[in-house]
């Protein structure tokens, strides 16, 4: 497909923007295995769940490990989860009708101190909306209450940003690089979020910080990845047009490739999982 910009012709890889029935789809199949699962086997190895009565797991996504955390709890244990929209709600749902699990998935706003303890899965959460969605994970729990949280923090993606940077500084974007600028700084120290958990009613707050390897032939592969274009990209290009968008994906493909040649591509994320208990 191509669009007419200034006259002239411009090759779009996609015919269209994802629908969220679609971005719902390509979650389940995709990023569940690329992206997720690094954050909840770090969950897992580091988080002891005791047999509470109930727990809510937030942003539980198209549900594996909401299952899974369900199969390790007693069964008077309730498990509740949220997903992030209504389509990655539906696609949840029929899992769970398909494995005959009892997880209750739903989209409403739970009232407060409900939960003997509450995981939530910001991975994917842009760095500004943190606060406000650990506040609400801490709002729902009980006193006493575990609440674990996983995310990036600082320091992750400084191979893609930097190259990132670049694009946008040649092909006079974002204000010449300077959205690239704020992606690096919007980033959370882990110091900063085991404040913020303390000034949302945390305390005893712990940290465990891993490093994952995200690794691709080259641009191209990086560039058709379903974790990038799809659930990366969109949320750091924001600010852009569709057609500057595309521009900005091809670009850095190509720069991606100059500057590796025939090495693979890597980058690393700083996957943090935070802890502590409502006072």
């Amino acid at each position: 497909m191509y669009r007419f910009a200034c006259g002239v012709a411009v090759r779009l890889n996609i015919s269209m923007t994802k629908t969220q029935k679609e971005l719902a789809f390509l979650r389940d199949l995709y990023v569940g295995g690329e992206w997720t699962n690094r954050f909840t086997d770090l969950l897992d190895k580091n988080l002891k769940l005791s047999s509470d009565e109930n727990l809510l797991y937030l942003n539980a996504g198209t549900g594996d490990h909401a299952f899974a955390v369900r199969e390790k709890l007693g069964e008077d244990v309730a498990v509740f989860a949220t997903c992030q929209d209504e389509d990655v709600l539906t696609i949840a749902r029929d899992k769970a009708a398909a494995i005959g699990s009892d997880v209750d998935f739903s989209m409403i706003r739970f009232e407060d101190e409900a939960f003997d303890a509450v995981i939530a899965d910001a991975s994917l959460v842009p760095p500004l909306e943190i606060r406000d969605f650990l506040d609400d994970g801490v709002r729902v729990a009980r006193k006493g209450g575990t609440v674990a949280i996983v995310l990036v923090t600082a320091g992750s993606f400084g191979e893609i940003f930097s190259l990132l940077w670049e694009v946008l500084f040649n092909e006079d974007l974002g204000h010449h690089g300077a959205a690239a600028e704020r992606l690096i700084a919007d980033q959370p120290t882990v110091s900063l979020l085991e404040d913020i958990a303390e000034a949302a009613g945390l305390e005893n707050v712990k940290s465990k910080t891993a490093i994952e390897i995200f690794e691709f032939e080259n641009g191209a592969e990086f560039g058709k990845s379903s974790l990038v274009q799809d659930f990366l990209l969109p949320t750091w290009l924001e600010t852009l047009s569709e057609i500057e968008k595309e521009q900005v994906k091809e670009k850095l493909a190509q720069l991606i490739d100059a500057e590796d040649g025939p090495l693979t591509f890597r980058f690393s994320v700083k996957a943090t999982l935070l802890t502590g208990e409502k006072a």
